[in-house]
């Protein structure tokens, strides 16, 4: 399968995540375009977004099915909630002299999973990122958060960090990695068209 990526600017991307994540019925609050903006205006970032067509539309209209937002963690964020994130990383990922990438918020409409798109997305950011001289990206997920689970462990990225919550496990934070060698893309699997949106 050939998939449809769409890498977009900032303003313009912020504006379409905003708009696709009243999709996504599973996260208690959405991101709006300007805390996106806020974010992304002072570091490196890339915002991408898979489209497919609509089934059964003799047109072939394109609708985003899946997203990916990430971007750059440094070891001395000013960013409260960033800087948080390091301190909570602390003793698993190494932030002197290297690059980390930090993937923030993603996911696929439900109609569309399994169909290999949020991996399409991942591996473009992983392309990317390496030609950008990262040497390691960061998730941060929920123990309750399953499916995405078992996506990252097909993507090869390893549990650095569990952090429990006393109260209720499922709420419990899980932080992966993955190390961003050179010949890691040789292995990417998706097959990948890239266009600049305005």
């Amino acid at each position: 399968m050939q998939y449809l990526i769409k890498q977009y600017p900032l303003e313009s991307g912020a504006l379409e995540i905003q708009y696709i994540e009243e999709y996504f019925g599973e996260f208690p609050r959405r991101k709006t375009a300007r805390e996106i903006i806020d974010r992304l205006a002072v570091r490196l970032s890339l915002i991408l977004m898979a489209e497919a067509p609509l089934p059964d539309d003799p047109a072939g209209a394109l609708v985003p099915v899946s997203y990916k937002i990430v971007h750059e963690i440094r070891g001395d964020e000013h960013d409260g909630k960033l800087r948080d994130l390091v301190e909570r990383l602390h003793g698993h990922v190494s932030f002197d002299g290297r690059r980390v990438l930090y993937s923030w918020i993603g996911g696929t409409r439900r109609d569309w999973r399994g169909q290999g798109h949020f991996r399409a997305l991942t591996e473009e950011s992983e392309t990317w990122a390496i030609a950008n001289g990262f040497d390691e990206i960061v998730v941060k997920t929920k123990n309750r958060y399953y499916d995405m689970r078992t996506v990252l462990s097909q993507l090869r990225f390893n549990v650095a960090k569990f952090e429990r919550n006393p109260l209720d496990n499922d709420e419990s934070k899980v932080y992966l990695t993955k190390l961003l060698q050179a010949d890691l893309v040789r292995g990417h699997r998706s097959v990948r068209t890239v266009v600049h949106a305005d």
